[in-house]
């Protein structure tokens, strides 16, 4: 469970397993953000097209990508550092949030998971495993984003 606590911090109650599954997560990502080709087709969420021409497309790209990809592994490596403690400060908090929505784009175009996706087929379902990830990762964004507001 996270919640806001009496001082404006964030108050996280996670079983140690849940702990080692976001460090799990922001380890993989970040090793994904990190390969040499960096044009894993499941990574495409996290660059959605700024431009409609191709050469301004690969302009921005070339200006933008470095730093994106700082910021991304800086809030992953904030998620890994700091998942095992029981308060966050709001900055903390806020690059957990940067963190998991990065994770969620990524897992989701994985899974295929769109608006609809029908979640009442999740048992049996073959990719199961990782779409209980993916629903757990929403399910801490959404009760972060509940703590920050």
């Amino acid at each position: 469970m996270i919640r806001k606590g009496r001082r404006g911090e964030i108050r996280v109650e996670l079983e140690p397993e849940e702990r080692i599954l976001l460090r799990r997560v922001a380890g993989e990502l970040e090793a994904l953000l990190l390969a040499e080709d960096g044009d894993d087709p499941s990574l495409r969420r996290l660059y959605p097209a700024a431009h409609d021409d191709d050469r301004l497309e690969e302009e921005f790209r070339t200006l933008t990508r470095a730093q994106l990809d700082a910021g991304r592994r800086q809030a992953l490596k904030t998620l890994a550092e700091t998942s095992g403690q029981d308060r966050l400060s709001r900055e903390e908090a806020d690059a957990w949030l940067r963190a998991l929505n990065d994770a969620r784009l990524v897992l989701g175009t994985r899974l295929d998971i769109t608006e609809d996706f029908d979640w009442e087929t999740l048992e049996g379902h073959p990719r199961a495993p990782e779409l209980a990830v993916y629903a757990y990762l929403s399910w801490i964004q959404e009760q972060l984003l509940d703590a920050l507001s």
